[in-house]
C-alpha cells in the first residue's frame, strides 16, 4: 500500500527575520494545508530549506510537524544526505518522532556510481524500518538514479517502496514504469508534469505548488484518479502558466514569495538564496493573479 495517493505538498520552513524557524507560523501553514485538503505533508525537503539547518534544528522542525499533524495525514521526513552515516542518523532519529515515511535525496556532490548509490540506499534502508520513497533530482544532485537501479532497490529492500521522480525525463520515467511492472510508487516531483505521471501509473505528487494551491493541486489528483481525466488534465494546463513562475528562480526562493504575498507569512531565505529579483517577482504576481489566489 503506498505511503500516500494525491498531493503531499513539500512545505516551505518559515523563518523569522533572524534566520531561525517561525514555528507559529509553520503550525499555520500545516493547518492551512490539512484544512485546504492536501493528501500528506513533506517536511525537511529541498523546499523546506533543510539544507542550511542544523541537524538537531533538521530533527526539531520533523518533530514539529509530526506533532501538529497527529496522524491526521501522513507526514514523510527528508533525511537525505550526501554522507551515508548522516543519512541513517537522521532517518533513525525521524523514526522515532512517528513520521510514516522518508525521503531520501540521492548524495549530491559526491556523484556515486549506481552501484553507490544503490548501497547508499541499501544501508539507509537496513537501519529503519519505515517505508521510504527515493529522491531522484539530477538538476540539484549531479547524479541520475537509473531505472534498473530504483527497481533493484524496490524488489531487494521491503521498506523502499517508491521514488519522487524530478529529472523531468518523461522517456525514464515512462521506462521506469515499464520495468517495474507496479513494483514502484512513482511520485511527480515537477508540479508541470502532474497528469502525465499519473497516466503512467503514477500515485500522486510531491508538490510546490500545493503550497500556495492546495486545494487544487489535489484536486488535479483526485479527478485523475476518479476518472475525470479531461477536468485533470485542464487544471493541470491551468496551472502551468504559475508552475512556470515558482520555478523562474531556484525554488524555494518563489514559493516563499508567493506565500507572503498570500499573507501566510513564510518570512525570509536563508544564504546562500536571497530574495528574488524584482522583474521575476513581478512574473509571479502576475501568474498568481491569473490563476485566481490573488485579488
Amino acid at each position: 500500500m503506498a505511503i500516500f495517493t494525491g498531493s503531499g505538498v513539500a512545505i516551505v520552513t518559515p523563518m523569522r527575520g533572524d534566520g531561525s524557524v517561525n514555528y507559529e507560523k509553520f503550525t499555520e501553514l500545516v493547518e492551512f494545508q490539512i484544512r485546504e485538503g492536501t493528501d500528506a505533508i513533506i517536511v525537511c525537503g529541498t523546499t523546506g530549506e533543510a539544507s542550511t539547518m542544523s541537524h538537531e534544528e533538521h530533527l526539531d522542525v520533523i518533530r514539529h510537524c509530526v506533532e501538529v499533524v497527529n496522524g491526521r495525514v501522513p507526514v514523510i521526513a527528508g533525511t537525505g544526505s550526501n554522507c551515508t552515516e548522516t543519512a541513517v542518523y537522521l532517518s533513525q532519529e525521524a523514526e522515532k518522532y512517528g513520521v510514516d515515511g522518508l525521503l531520501l535525496v540521492s548524495p549530491y556532490y559526491n556523484k556515486a556510481t549506481q552501484n553507490g548509490l544503490y548501497t547508499h540506499f541499501k544501508k539507509v534502508a537496513d537501519s529503519v524500518k519505515t517505508p521510504i520513497l527515493l529522491y531522484n533530482v539530477p538538476s540539484r544532485t549531479g547524479g541520475n538514479i537509473l531505472p534498473q537501479t530504483i527497481v533493484r532497490l524496490c524488489r531487494d529492500c521491503e521498506n523502499i517502496v517508491g521514488v519522487k521522480e524530478a529529472s523531468g525525463n518523461i522517456v525514464q520515467i515512462g521506462q521506469l514504469a515499464a520495468l517495474a511492472r507496479g513494483s514502484v510508487d512513482i511520485y511527480s516531483g515537477n508540479d508541470d508534469q502532474i497528469v502525465p505521471i499519473l497516466s503512467l501509473g503514477g500515485k500522486g505528487v510531491i508538490s510546490v505548488l500545493a503550497n500556495v494551491a492546495p486545494r487544487q493541486t489535489h484536486e488535479i489528483c483526485a479527478k485523475y484518479f476518479a476518472g475525470d481525466t479531461e477536468g485533470s488534465c485542464r487544471m493541470q494546463l491551468e496551472a502551468m502558466e504559475l508552475c512556470g513562475a515558482l520555478f523562474c528562480e531556484v525554488n524555494p526562493i518563489p514559493v516563499k514569495k508567493a506565500l507572503n504575498l498570500m499573507g501566510m507569512g513564510a518570512g525570509s531565505l536563508r544564504l546562500p538564496l536571497t530574495d528574488m529579483e524584482e522583474e521575476n517577482a513581478a512574473r509571479l504576481e502576475k501568474a498568481m493573479r491569473a490563476y485566481g489566489i490573488l485579488n
